[in-house]
């Protein structure tokens, strides 16, 4: 299960309402996302051998056991834009689902240099970074946090391993507007029954996003921790310009292959 890289908001959304609702999560078995040092074990070995090993039964032993009833899941927002990924993961397990949460690209991108920005304060301004010369209006696509977003072109490597059919796209911006409506998507997509409603969720004024309620096991709500939906820096409406223009072909082309219009452009237009 994947987003556009550092898209850790949507996939936590995505992870927690699928775990956390499930009653006795007897849905779904889940892997931690395999990143960083708090990752767990197995996860960590799973990320080596799908994206940087050999692929084989051997892989698939590292994932926990999967009852009858149960589906197991792993998250890795890099999944998605790793060159590799499609051909490992399709040698290991060609009938997985895929879901995919994106998000209008340029909040993507903004989001993307907010979270570098909280780590080192020291870097460039954003708009510094996003041209090779602002002048001309050249965009820079070679700035990860720009390149990320070009879905379409990450997308072309999946669908070489994978049908249309066995990738679910999730909408990250009607994920926190409507998240149950989204939700019911991912349970059709994955077979389950349709547990998330509206009534689990409230919204979180001061997060700006959706928290789960707490259910009868739990003793309190889940909402997602201090380092997630940071307010982002301001951008000059010029550079949200010129970064509109350079995503609106990619954009349609991703629409096309998808057979989804996810309205960013509109949403574009409305900053």
């Amino acid at each position: 299960m994947s987003d556009s890289h550092r898209q850790s908001l949507c996939i936590s959304c995505l992870y927690n309402f699928l775990t956390y609702v499930s009653p006795s999560t007897s849905a779904t078995r889940v892997l931690p996302r395999a990143q960083g040092g708090r990752a767990a074990r197995h996860g960590l070995r799973v990320i080596a051998w799908v994206l940087h090993g050999p692929c084989s039964m051997q892989s698939l032993s590292l994932m926990p056991n999967t009852l009858e009833g149960q589906i197991t899941m792993e998250k890795t927002p890099s999944y998605f834009v790793t060159n590799e990924a499609p051909r490992r993961i399709h040698a290991m397990a060609k009938d997985v689902k895929l879901i995919v949460v994106v998000r209008n690209p340029i909040t993507r991108a903004i989001s993307d240099y907010t979270q570098t920005l909280s780590k080192k304060p020291e870097i460039p301004t954003f708009e510094v970074l996003a041209f090779k010369n602002r002048t001309l209006g050249l965009i820079d696509a070679s700035w990860s946090a720009l390149r990320i977003g070009i879905y379409a072109l990450h997308l072309e490597s999946w669908l070489r391993y994978f049908p249309l059919s066995q990738i679910l796209f999730v909408s990250g911006e009607r994920l926190i507007d409507d998240p149950a409506g989204e939700l019911d998507k991912v349970q059709d997509f994955l077979g389950l029954k349709r547990i998330v409603t509206d009534k689990h969720f409230y919204f979180n004024k001061t997060k700006g996003f959706p928290c789960l309620k707490k259910p009868e096991d739990s003793s309190a709500p889940r909402c997602l921790g201090k380092s997630k939906g940071r307010t982002h820096p301001k951008i000059e409406p010029e550079v949200i310009h010129r970064l509109h223009k350079f995503y609106k072909p990619f954009n349609a082309m991703f629409y096309q292959m998808t057979g989804q219009d996810f309205e960013w452009e509109r949403e574009d237009l409305d900053k």
